[in-house]
């Protein structure tokens, strides 16, 4: 039995009910970052309301649209180089709260 909603471990709907919560305060935040990286720079995607498997989905079509890498790392999108002005106009045009976040 799963001690939080108390099914069957089988039938526990806690993992989904977590995966869907929102993260942050609804505002998506679009940055660069070199660190950590030799200085090469990615753009990271952080705050969107969505599970693990829409994120990858997402990712998806953002590596598609920019022609570039990237990947999903702990809830965050990153996508290989400088596309902030790229990626921030198509999550406003998907109908996301976006803004550009750091210097």
């Amino acid at each position: 039995m799963c001690p939080d909603c108390s099914k069957p471990v089988d039938a526990c709907i806690c993992q989904s009910l977590r995966q869907q919560q929102v993260k942050g305060d609804g505002v998506v935040r679009v940055a660069r970052e070199t660190k950590g990286r030799a200085g090469k720079g990615v753009t990271l995607i952080k705050g969107l309301p969505q599970s693990e498997i829409e994120l990858k989905a997402t990712a998806s079509a953002m590596k598609q649209l920019c022609g570039t890498g990237g990947t999903v790392k702990d809830g965050v999108i990153e996508i290989q180089g400088d596309q902030r002005d790229k990626l921030l106009a198509w999550l406003l045009a998907k109908g996301f709260k976006a803004k550009l976040a750091g210097g």
